[in-house]
């Protein structure tokens, strides 16, 4: 996948465009640049758009910079900037003034809530209201598609053994002490995490069967066997590519609706823009169609950059 910053030109990129990223337009946006009378709604606005290391969420962070581009804003580009808290920490701070977030995440990891709604227009509510007036943070839209955590099996393992549910796999791992589970670096320390799986099926999964790998290797070890099982995104395109089942939740992993959380002062300044823009590319985006558009990164081997921009092609906003 095409990186567009260096770890430099990150560190380069967040200190010069600091003073940018609260940087909004007052006066409309009036005059395009292609000429003819065209209006280009954000002409003037300086804006910062990160994203988190997996691809899903760059491709989400890649839409809307270049849409924000399309509109006349002048964009710097930081998608890929690093974990959940590198670009909550960087948002707060005003170093980026973008950033796609997950509805749960926002309940449970940042704003130290417990028992979210498993109503997803309710769990947007609260969270959307709750971090507004304690953070000044806005967030906008709200996705179809519910990217929740889970687990996939093995493909050989689970026609193995017919398929697994959470507690049909807690009850494998526990009878089989040798049975490895490839998880991700945040994930047995998320409230959202791991102990919802221990708490759910009464297994504490011990430090002998947890490898801690990154991301995208999670789905390759699991594939080829090396892991038994693994954590996923269960609207990855790579679960149906390769030798993977998914172990069936009845519940237990909380929603992960996505929205754009933006700082709030940066947002007032063009809201109706915003409003439009998101809701243009959120609406299609259900389970299927973000499958699609992750498998066309993780299996295809297209760049980020490129499927973003056939997707805004496709829905009108390129």
């Amino acid at each position: 996948m095409r990186m567009r910053k260096t770890p430099m030109a990150l560190a380069l990129g967040l200190t010069a465009t600091l003073a940018l990223s609260a940087c909004g337009s007052d006066d409309g946006g009036s005059g395009g640049g292609d000429g003819g009378g065209d209006e280009s709604r954000l002409d003037g606005v300086s804006i910062t758009v990160g994203s988190k290391d997996f691809t899903e969420n760059i491709l989400l962070g890649e839409i809307f910079a270049q849409a924000l581009e399309n509109e006349g804003a002048d964009v710097t580009n930081q998608t890929n900037l690093g974990g959940t808290n590198v670009n909550r920490e960087a948002l707060l701070s005003g170093d980026i003034g973008v950033y796609p977030e997950y509805n749960g995440t926002g309940w449970t990891v940042h704003l130290g809530q417990e028992d979210p709604s498993q109503d997803p227009e309710e769990l947007y509510t609260v969270t959307a209201e709750r971090d507004l007036e304690e953070n000044d943070i806005a967030w906008i839209g709200r996705s179809p598609f519910n990217d929740t955590y889970g687990f996939a099996a093995n493909g050989d393992l689970a026609q193995e053994e017919g398929g697994f549910d959470l507690q049909g796999m807690a009850d494998y791992l526990e009878a089989n002490p040798d049975t490895t589970v490839c998880l991700e670096t945040e994930f047995p320390d998320r409230p959202d995490g791991l102990v919802l799986f221990e708490e759910a099926t009464g297994y504490e999964v011990p430090q002998s069967q947890i490898n801690i790998l990154d991301t995208g290797l999670i789905y390759t070890e699991t594939a080829n066997g090396a892991c038994q099982f693994g954590e996923v995104f269960t609207t990855d395109g790579r679960i149906t590519a390769l030798n993977l089942e998914l172990v069936e939740d009845p519940g237990v992993f909380i929603l992960y609706n996505v929205s754009y959380t933006m700082q709030n002062e940066i947002y007032e300044a063009n809201s109706e823009v915003y409003d439009e823009i998101v809701t243009a590319i959120l609406e299609p985006l259900d389970n299927d169609k973000m499958a699609e558009l992750n498998a066309q990164v993780d299996v295809d081997g297209d760049p980020a950059d490129s499927v973003a921009e056939d997707y805004l092609e496709e829905i009108g906003l390129n």
